[in-house]
């Protein structure tokens, strides 16, 4: 993807810039498709405090870091800090530490001294025209809602604003994000940053007046926050409801295609999202107002949805499925595995193999360790992706060392075999630094180049097992198609009758408000 351009004003430095490659780097191996959109969104002036829900753990402020432009500084838990290497590597990427009231006694007056001047300090770097990231739950979690939201966003965005007005700044604005994964746990798959509008925020008291006046536009702004994140990260009850809104918006996609007389493509994971924005804000508006319909409706779709579970298979199967089975289909998906599967085999594997298999496994046995001690999946998967920071670049400058003693070493019988040859002699001749920073290159690139053959083999691979499922007989594909279309029909002709996000008639929903709130009957 093409990264957002760092504004003039908002150039970081060095060091932060590096943990950004680093950053993006791990970002584009660990997902297969990362999008940004909306990102006009941020104010070209002013500071900016970004608010978030935290499902991840350390994946989403990766994330953003990689994502969003300019330094981003991250508040995070004291304790994280005191991780060996993660310490570090957290505090050289712009984070805050803070000591969180849960963590100690609730009558250590030295806390609250500490963190009042925490945030005074990290509301002036917002008032000079900083840009802060804050989970305003407080914690990261599995859970498909949101949790009640934290006051320390809102009492910054005072602070800062405060400032801001005394000092004739430019004031800061409040953006919120929304974070959304295919499975932000599991290797390669897909991951989109939406940037929101930014929120509108109720008068601000003046300093002068009464502090239970203060505290509650904290309290008013906060329970805003909690409103935008659950529009922002489509918040719902459970993960089969989530389940299902991706699902129903899968087969309206396919039926939309299918009027159009369009080949069926997979849509971008961003258009995905906005999809399925659509979905949960008009099911959740028909759910108000005709709810027999959507009940009706919703068993339908479940029933269908589990029958295809039984039997092993996606809605996109149904979809896909061409009405006469060729062989041309099945050999031609053939040969692209075979190539690349061969491709895999020669000298991009060996490179892969040798610069990225020892410390994938090493990662995978810190991984193992970290589960059987009963860590949750968030902390699992951090793990995963932030041991990569440091075993993947240590063992590429240990194999790219032992690599050139071996080729160049002045004992070494692989150095005098190869100054036997007229031709292979130019290779004992080339300096020992630059052919280490050859090496350095070419273990990530052979990386890369395997991630790209392997996605084409295993796409290839699952095209040729979904051939052989269609023409499995014992399947009743006609009734799951019907069935399946008819579901689709239904939900699109309840679309069409509703003003949903993205249509032109949509009126972008006041601050707080959550979409359904806004969806209107044509």
């Amino acid at each position: 993807m093409r990264w957002p351009k760092d504004p003039k004003h908002r150039k970081p430095g060095l060091v932060y810039r590096i943990m950004r490659v680093l950053a993006r780097s791990v970002t584009m191996i660990w997902f297969r498709e990362v999008d940004i959109v909306d990102n006009e969104n941020i104010p070209t002036e002013g500071g900016v405090v970004y608010i978030a829900w935290h499902p991840s753990g350390l994946i989403d402020p990766m994330l953003m870091v990689a994502t969003l432009p300019g330094k981003l500084s991250i508040i995070a838990k004291d304790s994280l800090f005191k991780i060996p290497i993660l310490g570090r590597i957290i505090r050289a990427a712009g984070a805050l530490p803070i000591i969180r009231p849960t963590d100690v006694s609730s009558d250590d007056s030295e806390l609250k001294k500490h963190n009042a001047n925490q945030l005074s300090s990290v509301s002036q770097a917002v008032a000079n025209g900083g840009q802060l990231i804050i989970f305003p739950e407080g914690t990261t979690h599995s859970e498909s809602d949101i949790k009640s939201a934290r006051t320390g966003a809102a009492r910054i965005m005072q602070m800062a604003l405060e400032q801001c007005d005394e000092e004739g700044l430019a004031p800061p604005t409040l953006i919120p994000i929304g974070l959304h994964y295919s499975d932000a746990h599991t290797f390669r798959e897909r991951a989109a940053v939406i940037v929101e509008r930014p929120m509108l925020l109720p008068e601000l008291p003046d300093k002068g007046e009464d502090e239970e006046v203060r505290r509650q536009w904290v309290r008013d702004v906060t329970t805003d926050i909690e409103s935008e994140l659950k529009r922002a990260s489509h918040a719902s009850e459970s993960w089969n409801n989530r389940r299902l809104v991706w699902r129903a918006r899968s087969i309206v996609h396919a039926e939309r295609s299918r009027v159009a007389k369009e080949k069926l493509t997979k849509p971008t994971y961003a258009q995905s999202v906005l999809g399925a924005r659509r979905m949960r804000a008009g099911w959740e508006f028909l759910a108000k107002n005709e709810p027999q319909t959507t009940e009706e409706i919703e068993n339908r779709a479940r029933l269908h949805f589990k029958k295809l579970d039984k039997l092993g298979l996606h809605p996109l199967d149904i979809d896909v499925k061409p009405a006469k089975l060729t062989s041309r289909q099945y050999f031609k998906n053939l040969a692209m595995w075979i190539w690349s599967a061969s491709w895999m085999l020669g000298i991009v594997t060996w490179g892969a193999v040798i610069g990225n298999i020892p410390p994938y496994y090493a990662n995978r046995q810190l991984v193992n360790l970290a589960k059987r001690r009963g860590l949750d999946n968030e902390v699992v998967g951090t793990l995963k992706v932030y041991s990569s920071f440091v075993l993947f670049p240590l063992w590429w400058i240990i194999v790219s060392i032992g690599v050139v003693l071996l080729l160049l070493g002045s004992d070494s019988p692989v150095r005098e075999l190869l100054a036997s040859h007229w031709l292979l002699i130019y290779l004992t001749k080339i300096p020992v630094v630059l052919a280490g920073l050859i090496l350095l290159v070419c273990w990530p690139l052979s990386g890369r180049a395997h991630l790209v053959l392997h996605a084409n083999a295993t796409r290839t691979w699952r095209a040729i097992k979904r051939w052989k499922r269609w023409k499995d007989d014992g399947i009743d594909w006609d009734g799951l198609h019907l069935e399946q279309i008819s579901i689709a029909q239904t939900l699109v002709t309840l679309g069409d009758g509703l003003v949903l996000p993205g249509d032109p008639e949509w009126k972008t929903p006041p601050t707080g408000t959550d979409d359904s709130e806004i969806v209107s009957y044509r």
